[in-house]
């Protein structure tokens, strides 16, 4: 769109310049080209509250300066065609100028008369709101409050103060950011802008690779059905293919930008940011350390401050008749709906409303979703499968037809002797989950971690190359207020910035880094006692289960007991989580981090240690310790002297290791879910009804402005993403750490994803405030914490194949001692694998009868020369779990180092387009730069040439 003033002569544009000005595509990957979309809140903002008809997107405002100056005509006859066509034209343009000012005059009328309804400008419906400052009137911070804002202006700001509507203590001070002081900011923080119509690499690609190729390709590619989860195109217009390169912004060089309006050239998260930018920076008081937003929040001079929502996330027409009204609308129709799940994420949309930071968590999270969908079909068809094969399997089949196997009491006192076959549902049970497709799922799991980890350095390229931040260098960030008051008479010159600085003393430092080691290790051992009484808890209440009174729990005491654990356990998790946030809140203010990232990196490192512990520490113990401990009948081994330590199955203890993760996961998810909707929705509508109660609320909520509406959202917490992270990154560990007991885990959590995007959305969108829009090349600390978890899941998947599951005896049995190996045939080589597996202890040792019950160990008969000795298969069985583990983890950890090596953290494609994007980039700012200079000499009547000036 043109516009009646040029960017950089200050001269009219002519009726025949605005006949031939075509629209502009939006970009994809420029902020700035984005910024000045057809559908930009610009053209729909002004009216926010009151239903636009549809108008055409090819007029603008500006061609009422143009109807104003109009070149008197020419005389000539073919003059005078001219002259019918030009007129025509410019009557035409005026035509609708002139129902656009009608059509305002009506809207302003059905307003009630009221100024600027959607909130989002000044009352002289011209500027801008760009930021929010909101502070009680009864605040003592006067004179701070006052010196602050009067820095503000002198930094070129504009300041409107506006009372709320909903409380008669709260007053509002809107920030307008002039076009003079954007430029100059902009220029400051590097920000890149457009400058040249983009050229693409592919396109010159195309060419050699002939076009008849490409054409049956799309002829074939055309008669494929239409992908439903992609996004339409025609609602989302903001989505189109970038046509712009940018480059750092530069008031000497801003002819060689691609201005056409000022007002929509810096998009409003651009501009938020470059407010944002100075509060931090200016200062309240005289001193050193006596600036910045942060610090006036901390010490309650100013409640809030936000960048403002661009107006409602609803409207009274559908969208695809009306279109949106603005980003936030489009927003929460196309990402945030339920209806909507199975689609892809507006990304670039995201990332434009609430910046590079918040864009790359939901597109890191749609990637992890996305990764999730092989590992989920994986694992159903490895549960299927032994759903399928249960009733073949020769070791169930073995348990539910021992009707005549006597087994020793699992308890003392009033437990008696019980029969194999009562445990056939059990043993079924298990087999569903420790089959012959255990270890291939483990293995299977451990490259898709890699694979994902591998191929995510790719994604997150292309990201920051279709986002500008290919070059963009983090800006030394600003001093923690906290860090300033504690060591601001220590100072030292940062090697950075030249200028001097609070230092704190490595002594001082190393101090308060080993209290925090301290308490770190503390709230672990805290954890293990936790863990410690649910073992007691099951040790009674196996007990009791064993011999309750009810035949229907005495037969099942097995899942009973597991099931009442676990239970318990997670109540305690829940409990333990609400704790340690605050520790590791109080923790990481201890150590006093010098900037507001490494605050964010200890925080959310000492988090992820106290809630993995947390939540894991009752799965190591029945992974790896459950039944290893628990001795032989005549000698069994007692805790305190009293309860006897809980033994495993005849078929395995994997069951047990299977109904922990499978409940925990379940509850944690859904606990999660209820508590990021529920809080922020029981919270709003508290201060709704605070309102109402009050009596202060004497218009509509769609009648409030924008500012007041903010107001009564939810802030973002204090965490920032930390939370958010936190969750998925524990999902991550619990899908990969024990998925050989639980193949159903990447299942579970691909349908608590799908949710939890939609979720998100729906909070970001209309719950919360508007975060401040944060640029970032990363996901940051998240990464190595993924890697990490990457290793611990393939050693401990190896033990839990070697150790918790009955893989390696089965295996065993079968190649040394089974009727295979004896016996050259066809025969089921598992066959008495039970009856081998299950020792003989004589009775009459403890005065309880002659009989002979069997129990779980490989021990010698009391009939033999060393009775209850370990007999030789044993040590087999304990040899072979070792060379298992040593395999496993050579072989998976080999897989995985060849496949980090040869996947490439950046697509060749896009190394060459960078290269040569940026040859592009250099030849492009020469030719303009002699443009420029030329159309100067020529303007001057100087003489010029067409080599370098």
């Amino acid at each position: 769109m043109s516009q009646h003033h040029s960017s950089h002569t200050g001269m009219h544009t002519s009726i025949s310049e605005i006949l031939k000005a075509k629209t502009l595509k939006s970009s994809r990957r420029s902020l700035p080209c984005l910024a000045q979309s057809q559908t930009h809140p610009q053209n729909l903002n002004h009216f926010l509250s009151v239903p636009l008809s549809p108008e055409p997107k090819t007029y603008s405002h500006s061609v009422s300066a143009s109807c104003t100056h109009i070149t008197p005509p020419p005389t000539g006859k073919h003059e005078q065609t001219c002259l019918c066509e030009t007129c025509l034209s410019v009557l035409n343009y005026c035509f609708i100028f002139a129902n656009k000012i009608l059509l305002n005059a009506l809207i302003n009328f059905q307003g009630n008369n009221l100024e600027n309804p959607s909130g989002l400008m000044f009352r002289d419906g011209k500027k801008r709101i760009d930021y929010i400052l909101v502070y009680k009137k009864s605040s003592p911070q006067v004179e701070k409050r006052c010196t602050f804002e009067r820095n503000l202006r002198a930094e070129g700001l504009m300041l409107e103060k506006e009372p709320s509507l909903t409380n008669s203590d709260i007053l509002f001070v809107k920030i307008h950011a002039p076009w003079d002081t954007l430029c100059k900011y902009a220029e400051q923080m590097n920000i890149r802008m457009p400058f040249r119509k983009k050229c693409y690499f592919t396109d010159w690609k195309k060419k050699t690779m002939g076009g008849r190729f490409q054409l049956r390709f799309r002829q074939l590619k055309s008669w494929l059905p239409r992908n439903p989860m992609k996004l339409d195109k025609e609602a989302l217009p903001d989505l189109e293919e970038t046509d712009c390169y940018t480059a750092p912004f530069s008031r000497a060089r801003m002819h060689h930008f691609t201005i056409n309006n000022r007002e929509t050239f810096f998009s409003n998260s651009t501009r938020s940011r470059i407010v944002h930018h100075v509060l931090q920076r200016t200062k309240y008081e005289d001193g050193k350390s006596k600036m910045g937003i942060n610090r006036l929040l901390g010490n309650s001079t100013y409640e809030a401050a936000f960048p403002p929502h661009e107006g409602s996330y609803k409207s009274r027409h559908p969208i695809k008749t009306h279109g949106a009204q603005n980003h936030r609308h489009l927003l929460y129709e196309r990402w945030a709906r339920w209806g909507i799940w199975y689609k892809y994420q507006p990304l670039d949309l995201i990332r434009r409303y609430f910046g590079e930071k918040i864009g790359l968590y939901f597109a890191w999270l749609g990637w992890y979703t996305g990764m999730l969908i092989p590992a989920a079909l994986v694992g159903l068809f490895v549960f299927l499968y032994g759903l399928f094969t249960m009733d073949s399997s020769q070791v169930s089949k073995e348990i539910c037809e021992a009707n005549t196997t006597i087994m020793c009491p699992m308890c003392e006192g009033n437990c008696s002797s019980w029969t194999l076959s009562d445990s056939c549902v059990y043993a079924k049970v298990t087999y569903l989950f420790d089959n012959g497709g255990t270890v291939f799922f483990a293995i299977f799991m451990a490259i898709w971690a890699t694979v994902f980890l591998e191929f995510w350095k790719r994604r997150r390229a292309e990201l920051t190359y279709d986002w500008d931040l290919i070059d963009w260098e983090e800006e030394e960030e600003e001093l923690r207020p906290q860090f300033e008051a504690k060591y601001s008479r220590k100072e030292r010159v940062n090697p950075i910035s030249g200028k001097p600085e609070p230092f704190q003393p490595f002594t001082d430092k190393l101090s308060r880094l080993m209290v925090s080691v301290s308490g770190i290790f503390f709230m672990i051992s805290l954890v293990l006692t936790a863990v410690f009484a649910v073992v007691v808890f099951r040790l009674i209440a196996m007990e009791k289960f064993a011999s309750f009174q009810w035949e229907f729990v005495k037969k099942n005491w097995q899942f009973a007991t597991s099931g009442t654990g676990v239970c318990i356990n997670f109540m305690i998790i829940m409990s333990l989580n609400v704790v340690y946030e605050k520790v590791a809140y109080l923790l990481t203010n201890l150590e006093h981090p010098r900037t507001e990232s490494e605050w964010e990196n200890s925080f959310a490192l000492k988090m992820f240690l106290f809630q993995f512990v947390n939540l894991n520490s009752s799965t190591f113990y029945i992974a790896f310790f459950l039944g290893r401990f628990a001795g032989r009948p005549g000698d069994y081994n007692k805790l305190f002297h009293r309860w006897r330590m809980e033994e495993c199955h005849p078929s395995g203890c994997l069951i047990d290791l299977c109904l922990q993760m499978g409940v925990i996961m379940v509850l944690k998810q859904i606990w999660n879910n209820f508590m990021e909707l529920g809080y922020p929705l029981l919270q709003n509508w508290w201060s709704r009804r605070k309102m109402k109660r009050a009596g202060e609320q004497n218009k509509s909520k769609e009648e409030l402005p924008q500012w007041d509406r903010d107001w009564n959202l939810q802030p973002m917490n204090a965490h920032g993403l930390v939370d958010e992270y936190l969750e998925m990154v524990l999902q991550f560990g619990f899908t990969t750490i024990f998925v050989a007991a639980f193949p159903l885990a990447p299942l579970l959590a691909l349908l608590n994803n799908i949710i939890e995007i939609r979720l998100d959305a729906y909070k970001f969108v209309t719950q919360w405030r508007r975060p401040m829009p944060a640029r970032a090349t990363d996901i940051g600390i998240w990464h190595g914490i993924l890697e990490g978890i990457g290793v611990v899941a393939v050693i401990t998947n190896a033990f839990v194949i070697a150790i918790t599951s009955d893989y390696i005896p089965r295996f065993v049995y079968a190649f040394k001692y089974g009727p295979c190996w004896h016996v050259h045939c066809k025969a089921e080589c598992l066959r008495g694998y039970l009856n081998n597996s299950l020792s003989v202890f004589d009775m009459g040792e403890l005065k309880n009868g002659s009989y002979h019950p069997r129990y779980r160990d490989y021990r010698a008969p009391p009939w033999s020369p060393e009775p209850y000795d370990f007999t030789l298969q044993f040590w087999h069985v304990l040899a072979a779990r070792l060379a298992f583990i040593i395999v496993f983890e050579h072989l998976v950890f080999g897989i995985k180092t060849f496949i980090a090596h040869m996947i490439p953290d950046m697509p060749k494609d896009l190394c060459d387009r960078m290269r040569r994007e940026k040859y592009l980039m250099q030849e492009m700012m020469y030719e303009t730069e002699l443009e420029h200079l030329q159309k100067e000499r020529k303007k001057n009547g100087k003489r010029y040439h067409h080599e370098w000036p």
